[in-house]
């Protein structure tokens, strides 16, 4: 299954009794955005309670760690995702803001039927999807348990051994001016990793905010990174629009990389060495 699907896929499999249909947008007042309008049946899944456990110290786990694996198990039987479902995930900004983060962990958790709206919730009105507002109405599923996550990421330390002993490309997918240091509107310090390379995840899309076609991510890719290394690690400012990248390299066909989880966030509290390209 593409990790992508569009709205008129959507609408052809909208009453699909498998499916169920999550929507990620997040940051202040998103949940009563929700409630005030969303794509119809759709179930809310919260970035900072529940695709995060968020510590006292952004310095060990950056400001979105990952929850325990169980107990994303128990949000999914809350929402009331079995291992039949399949699961589409939306929200405002064409992923990069929770759905291809929570799109990643259903992935981690194990699921396959994963897939991430292409152009969000405005391609979705645009097109004339049907939307309703208020709460939804559905049943618990019995909770699935996993023991660990299934997918590759890195820790500081991986990422530090990585770059100094040059066997993975760290790709940092913040916006350029960050990644140059040239300001930093989030966390505490402007800069970048030394050695990682600066692909912004917006170049993922298209002038009309859409992903762009497979073969081309695939090309631009192999072009940026001067062939198909064998090791890649993304990052972002804290592990979340980092899985936007991660999205659009498995939509391209390449072998799901390593989500370095703490990101900017995590090592510039830690005193690390920072780079700036100003």
């Amino acid at each position: 299954m593409s990790p992508i699907i569009s709205v008129s896929e959507l609408k052809e499999n909208f009453q699909n009794t498998n499916l169920i249909i999550l929507d990620a947008r997040a940051g202040k007042e998103m949940y009563q955005n929700y409630l005030e309008k969303h794509i119809k049946g759709a179930r809310f899944i919260d970035l900072d309670k529940d695709l995060a456990a968020i510590g006292e110290d952004a310095a060990f786990g950056g400001r979105h760690p990952l929850p325990n694996v169980q107990k994303f198990g128990e949000t999914l039987s809350k929402l009331g995702i079995a291992e039949n479902s399949w699961i589409v995930i939306y929200d405002d900004k064409n992923g990069a803001n929770a759905a291809a983060r929570a799109w990643w962990m259903l992935r981690s958790f194990g699921f396959e039927n994963v897939q991430v709206l292409d152009g969000g919730i405005q391609s979705a009105e645009k097109k004339g999807l049907e939307f309703s507002s208020g709460e939804e109405i559905f049943e618990k599923a019995s909770v699935i348990k996993k023991a660990n996550w299934l997918l590759p990421t890195s820790n500081i330390e991986d990422v530090e051994n990585e770059i100094e002993n040059n066997t993975a490309v760290v790709i940092d997918v913040r916006d350029e001016y960050r990644y140059k240091g040239e300001s930093e509107p989030i966390d505490l310090v402007a800069g970048h990793i030394p050695g990682a390379v600066n692909i912004p995840f917006s170049e993922n899309l298209d002038e009309e905010g859409n992903f762009l076609k497979p073969e081309i991510l695939k090309e631009k890719y192999i072009k940026l990174l001067q062939g198909n290394p064998e090791k890649l690690i993304i990052h972002c400012g804290s592990g979340v629009t980092a899985c936007h990248t991660v999205l659009a390299l498995d939509y391209a066909g390449f072998q799901i990389p390593n989500l370095y989880v703490g990101s900017w966030s995590e090592w510039s509290r830690r005193n690390k060495e920072i780079a700036k390209d100003l």
